[in-house]
């Protein structure tokens, strides 16, 4: 059996996390060397789960040569984490999917202004208008686009470099079988259709999560066009600051609810923008010749039938429990309890939580308690943020948004 075969095999336990592959990875080296450890071994790596554990060890490969063939039918390459054209931007990622399978041409990822557009699913017409045009001008001026291709902003991000004859890379939250619309096999033969779920994959709401961290990865820098409050937009966010990744957002009617979450990014210091220079002009330096301002985009003239219409000022709506993604909904309870969340966060974020006092503190007492540097506990203070363990207050304070209990 060919060495690709146990990639497989590893990147099809759909029961299995993503930070559960890769800590098999890490540790044995390559998926053939992990089926082949001594029994028990597999699932006594750090970061396995029990019940990961149990599916790891039945090592089953029944399943192997049908994904083969499927992919084969259905067209698809298979990169797996050792390959020289898997990109090394996603590779360096604290958890990194073991395999994609590709539809289409795959283009050099390391050597490009690679940017993801983001935004709310139920966007207005203001939010579908810049997502086109944004993407529009990222494509016109050198960069390549990334899109999850869901319906909203995302689908019209995807539109907008296909209009400008660009390149797109549509990353999926299922296999592909279960993604053939016309605009995704658009994509495919513009740009390339990734996803880690081999085909045949049962759907899971946490696969469009774990989706966010390849996105993320594969790109310098994400704009977040248009997004709500307590959205999956802003935990995209939240893992592409995780990874380092440079944010943008763009300005919205402070009145519209569908624009709350963006604004507060740009409280917190997400770079503003309005046009596909505002983003470019960042990368600029890193790709000398290869990026230019593209001047505004024609899409930017709209009838007035989509135009969004006007209204009176108001307070911004809540919106309706049953309009809401399961993502979307509040946690119960006032606060989040820390106990249940430590997993997701890192060490140098526990520490900065450890620094924070019950009364509001200081970010100044925070850097000089865990001797961090400013910008990275700042950079680490909105991850927190965003994710809800802290809140800002006046005079450049935060307080916990956490029970401290057993911390």
């Amino acid at each position: 059996m060919s060495a690709l075969s146990y990639w497989i095999w590893l990147s099809s336990l759909d029961t299995v996390s993503p930070r559960a592959k890769t800590a098999v990875i890490r540790r044995f080296g390559d998926a053939e060397s992990a089926y082949f450890a001594p029994r028990g071994a597999l699932a006594a790596t750090e970061g396995v789960g029990p019940a990961e554990g149990e599916e790891l060890e039945r090592r089953d490969l029944s399943r192997v040569e049908e994904i083969l063939e499927d992919c084969e039918m259905q067209h698809l390459s298979i990169l797996t984490l050792q390959d020289a054209m898997y990109p090394a931007r996603l590779r360096t990622i604290a958890d990194p999917p073991v395999v994609l399978y590709a539809r289409g041409r795959m283009p050099a990822v390391d050597d490009e202004a690679v940017v993801a557009v983001v935004g709310t699913r139920k966007a207005s017409p203001y939010g579908i208008k810049m997502s086109l045009s944004l993407s529009y001008e990222l494509a016109m001026g050198g960069a390549v686009v990334v899109s999850g291709l869901t319906a909203g902003v995302d689908a019209a991000a995807a539109r907008g470099v296909l209009n400008a004859g660009g390149v797109c890379i549509g990353v999926l939250g299922t296999d592909h079988e279960s993604q053939d619309s016309e605009l995704a096999l658009d994509v495919a033969t513009r740009g390339v259709l990734l996803s880690e779920y081999a085909p045949g994959t049962r759907m899971l709401k946490s696969h469009f999560r774990d989706r966010n961290r390849i996105s993320a990865g594969l790109s310098l820098g994400v704009v977040a066009v248009e997004a709500p409050q307590k959205s999956g937009t802003l935990l995209f966010v939240a893992e592409a600051l995780e990874q380092g990744r440079e944010i943008f957002a763009v300005p919205g009617n402070a009145d519209v609810y569908s624009c709350l979450g963006t604004n507060e990014l740009l409280k917190e210091g997400a770079k503003p923008v309005t046009c596909g220079w505002d983003v470019l002009s960042e990368f600029a330096p890193l790709f000398p010749g290869r990026l230019h301002d593209p001047g505004m985009s024609p899409l930017r003239s709209v009838p007035a039938a989509v135009a969004a219409p006007s209204m009176p000022r108001q307070r911004p709506e809540k919106q309706p429990e049953s309009d809401k993604k399961e993502i979307d909904k509040p946690k119960s309870g006032e606060y989040i309890d820390l106990r249940d969340q430590l997993a997701s966060l890192s060490e140098i974020q526990l520490k900065i939580i450890s620094a924070i006092e019950p009364e509001p503190t200081h970010i100044d007492d925070i850097v000089e308690k865990t001797g961090l540097g400013a910008a990275s506990v700042l950079t680490q203070l909105t991850v927190l943020t965003v994710k809800g363990f802290i809140k800002r207050m006046p005079g450049n304070r935060v307080a916990l948004n956490v029970q401290r209990r057993g911390f």
